[in-house]
């Protein structure tokens, strides 16, 4: 039910058969792996190398923090879907234009940029791989295109599987090299105790190491691949929050393998590599002159996996969010997640548009270099949207516009208000670094 100023009114939780809570079982996973294998990319694993090349095992509790608030932000967006039936576009709308606003300019400005990174980040394993097939910018094309064609042409059940296919490969090669570097675990284990490094700016850097590990619109788009899923009710809930939790145990085991990796091989020898992409290729390198060949290759293979699932991730999951603004948009009523259960978003013109989007301008971008100015806006509208996320979710979730039952609760509020009192923090700090003298 919706009073007339289109907001729902105070409802009581469904009850009819189809309600019926499911057992939570290891066979229902599935959402919850796409969002873990799209939310860590390569930057993370980089960002994770750094802080354990920089500081050995002291920010390990940082990395396994910043995977608890990943959990709450996700399950609050998972459970806004299935209490209410409504997407979360469908409850950031009820919250004013401003919602809109913000969206569409992300969507249009954080979505350019990112298709060329997503397809440079892809490219770097591959020129490694195959130095004499192509060029970076040619690979760089090529998997932008195959990712396009692959989520045009696939409905969610065959995206699943293969991102399920290459987080195993992620898995095996983080895992392996965590191994094969023989960590320290008493030192590991002491680094779960919270304790800042003696260096300067230490409680910012922690603060990022917490922010950065597998943060992005990916966790607001976890609640449109549960619906894809099809799961559209409280009957999923407990699914949900179990599919959840072993989306982040799988990116905390990433980050922690990551994390002695930086420790073992890079801290203790003090080696340095460059931020960005491109100092995974070190790695790569690094791994090579120690353990041979063999280990940088199937290093590089893990590499690309990481990268890939990001770069279909964002085609799949955005793509779906954009879908869903665009029928809200055009005066549709409520956006529900049955609309999305039933593939009708993936069949729509706005899903493909913004695919072709995020593919084709970013090729520009590729040649030509990134434009200064749009950078900065994409750093910005980049660092502002988790702040957005956890705030809008602590609104939609204390209010009326969700079932009482399902309503936050003292732990969820605190570890939202946490959250976004965190990406407050780092968005503010984003800001603050641009060079704005020169933007003007």
């Amino acid at each position: 039910m919706a009073d007339t100023t289109g907001n729902p009114t105070d409802t009581e939780a469904p009850s009819d058969p189809n309600h019926t809570p499911r057992t939570s079982s290891w066979r229902h996973i599935g959402p919850g792996i796409v969002v873990a294998a799209t939310g860590v990319g390569a930057g993370d694993l980089v960002a994770t190398l750094i802080a354990g090349s920089n500081f050995g095992y002291t920010l390990l509790w940082a990395a396994i923090a910043g995977c608890l608030v990943k959990i709450s932000l996700a399950e609050a967006a998972g459970r806004w879907h299935l209490s209410t039936g409504r997407t979360l576009f469908d409850g950031w709308a009820s919250l004013g234009r401003w919602t809109t606003c913000f969206f569409v300019v992300y969507a249009v400005i954080w979505g350019f940029v990112y298709g060329a990174a997503a397809m440079s980040s892809s490219a770097l394993p591959l020129q490694a791989l195959f130095p004499d097939v192509m060029d970076l910018k040619g690979w760089g094309i090529a998997c932008g295109l195959v990712g396009l064609v692959f989520v045009w042409f696939n409905k969610y059940e065959v995206f699943e599987k293969v991102m399920t296919v290459l987080v195993g490969v992620m898995f095996v090669v983080t895992v392996y090299l965590a191994i094969r570097v023989t960590p320290n675990l008493p030192d590991a284990l002491a680094g779960l105790l919270p304790v800042l490094p003696d260096e300067k700016d230490s409680i910012l850097n922690t603060l990022g190491l917490i922010g950065g590990v597998g943060g992005t619109i990916t966790l607001a788009a976890y609640g449109y691949w549960v619906n894809a899923k099809g799961w559209t009710n409280t009957g999923w809930m407990k699914v949900m929050r179990l599919d959840n939790r072993v989306a982040y145990a799988t990116t905390g085991i990433f980050v922690v393998a990551m994390l002695f990796v930086g420790a073992e091989l890079l801290h203790s020898a003090n080696v340095a590599i460059a931020s960005g992409d491109k100092g995974l290729i070190q790695l790569s390198d690094i791994l090579e002159q120690e353990y041979g060949s063999a280990t940088a290759k199937f290093f590089l293979i893990g590499f690309f996996a990481t990268s890939f699932t990001s770069l279909i991730g964002v085609w799949h999951g955005v793509s779906l969010m954009f879908a869903d603004f665009v029928a809200r948009y055009r005066g549709r009523g409520e956006a529900r997640g049955e609309e999305v259960a039933s593939g009708e978003r993936e069949r729509s013109w706005p899903f493909r548009a913004y695919l072709l989007w995020l593919t084709f301008p970013p090729i520009v971008l590729l040649f030509q270099g990134q434009p200064f100015r749009l950078i900065i806006l994409y750093g910005v509208l980049g660092a502002a949207f988790l702040p957005f996320l956890a705030l809008t979710l602590i609104w939609l979730l204390n209010s009326s516009r969700t079932p009482r039952e399902w309503r936050n609760g003292l732990l969820s509020n605190a570890m939202l208000a946490l959250a976004g009192l965190l990406f407050l923090i780092l968005c503010a700090k984003q800001i603050w670094d641009q060079p704005w003298a020169e933007f003007f």
